[in-house]
């Protein structure tokens, strides 16, 4: 069975991944298999066992493996030869018939052999469309044998959610799979339903089992060698696994990496493991609490007063955004973030206003002078860096401000040469400081809250002057 299976699957790669570490270890594993198995060479007699009611075709038991292993590999402990047989087992090569945990016992577990077609060195990486198919295949076939375990039917719960619109599909696609499996001979599907279901023992473990593709060489070798097509199982893509256009491909020959390159590689894939993910849905979540909060203010969507800019040549509205006596709704808006409080310019002197009274405006002060920085002609930016760091970083200056030892070093480098963004760490420094502190006792202050209820009893003022002069007309 397993000898037909080869001749039918093949192993082919190209070659220039026979020198990738985890194709000579796949060569080395093949080549003691395929020895295990060949009778005529001194390999173990694969086998049908009889058990009760049934037969079991094409099997051999642990303990022969492990024997063939002392034997003919000329290994002294049979821990060792366990140990051998353990990671053959771990890249699916062997597996028990009866458990999905990947593993060599030295007693009379029945094993049989994985079909080459399902070998790892035919570069497999699946995708979760085939292992959607895979489960809900299982469901409809005969429920005593294949019944699946809890974390799979968990699995297939997960899937069914993520691939809710396409999952009509992926049913039609497993109901026809087994349609076509049922006109085979019942031997020679129980050893294919095997096969299929150690596949994906190693490519979708068991919870707390070791995956042996996880940390794979062959992926970072991928990014390198944009003309590889990952293989699906069955055919069906994944959604949006796009392969890049060899038409952007560098003609240039890559060069061996040194080991400054690989220690930068480390260095980054570290970053990405503490990289903070979002779901989706939160997200969503956010994006709809931001539109919510800024409806009022959009033109297009609400009723703005006095009139709409966008659609008249009325221009009262310009006047009053550009006024220092703030509208209620631009006061309201100062509360819903500090950068929103710093783009009014009344909100900048009320918020300047609280921090003197604090005894603070330094930070304040600071954050300005270095935005101005900014948008000064290059020939001003340079004593102006100066001026700045002599007012607020220098020793003794007349008003310094509290920053970390990292920010000030970064800040001092930069004034070496300095620029419109010498000041970009020491100024977010700032910034953060004035938004975890002082911006939240500036919306509990008397100063913002007497504001807030001012414009609120001037607009309900205006509004009830406006209902009387129309209902006396």
């Amino acid at each position: 069975m397993a000898e037909g299976s080869k001749d039918q699957g093949g192993v082919s790669t190209t070659d220039s991944e026979e020198d990738s570490p985890n194709m000579i270890v796949y060569r080395k594993i093949e080549d003691i298999v395929s020895r295990i198995q060949d009778e005529k060479a001194g390999g173990i007699a694969i086998r049908t066992v009889k058990s009760f009611l049934s037969k079991i075709p094409s099997v051999v038991s642990g303990t022969d493996i492990v024997q063939w292993l002392l034997k003919n590999l000329s290994i002294d402990d049979p821990a060792e030869a366990i140990h051998l047989g353990s990671l053959i087992a771990a890249h699916g090569y062997v597996f028990p018939i009866s458990d999905h945990v990947l593993t060599l016992k030295d007693d009379g577990t029945l094993y049989r052999f994985q079909s080459p077609y399902f070998w790892p060195s035919n570069c497999w990486e699946p995708e979760n469309t085939d292992y959607a198919i895979y489960l809900c295949k299982r469901t409809m076939q005969n429920k005593a044998r294949l019944e699946l375990a809890d974390y799979e039917a968990e699995n297939l719960a997960r899937l069914q959610r993520a691939f809710a619109r396409k999952w009509e599909f992926i049913f039609m696609q497993a109901e026809a799979q087994v349609k076509i499996d049922r006109k085979k001979d019942k031997a020679e599907r129980k050893i294919l339903d095997s096969q299929e279901r150690a596949f994906w023992d190693v490519h979708r473990p068991v919870p707390g089992c070791v995956n042996t593709t996880e940390m794979d060489i062959r992926k970072c070798r991928r990014e390198k060698n944009p003309h590889r097509v990952k293989k699906s199982v069955y055919g069906v893509p994944d959604d949006g696994q796009s392969q890049p256009s060899p038409v952007h491909v560098s003609s240039q020959p890559t060069r061996k990496p040194t080991k400054e390159d690989v220690q930068k590689e480390i260095s980054f894939l570290n970053i990405q493991l503490d990289r903070h993910c979002m779901k989706v849905s939160k997200v969503a979540d956010s994006l709809m609490s931001y539109t919510e909060q800024f409806m009022e203010y959009d033109a297009f969507v609400s009723a703005i007063e006095p009139s709409n800019p966008w659609t008249n040549d009325d221009t009262s509205f310009w006047d009053l955004e550009a006024s220092r006596e703030p509208s209620q709704q631009r006061v309201k808006k100062w509360g819903f973030s500090l950068e929103e409080a710093l783009k009014d310019p009344a909100g900048r002197d009320q918020f300047l206003k609280f921090l003197e009274s604090e005894f603070s405006s330094e930070n304040l002060r600071f954050w300005l002078a270095v935005q101005d920085l900014k948008r000064r002609p290059l020939q001003d930016v340079a004593s102006r860096a100066q001026e700045i760091w002599q007012e607020f970083l220098a020793e003794g200056a007349p008003s310094s401000i509290n920053l970390d030892s990292h920010s000030y070093e970064r800040t001092s480098q930069n004034l070496k040469d300095p620029g419109r963004y010498s000041y970009e760490d020491a100024q977010e420094h700032i910034f953060k400081l004035m938004k975890s502190d002082s911006y939240a006792r500036f919306l509990r202050s008397n100063i913002y809250q007497d504001l807030l209820l001012a414009r609120k009893k001037g607009k309900s003022l205006t509004g009830k002057r406006l209902t009387g002069l129309m209902q006396s007309s």
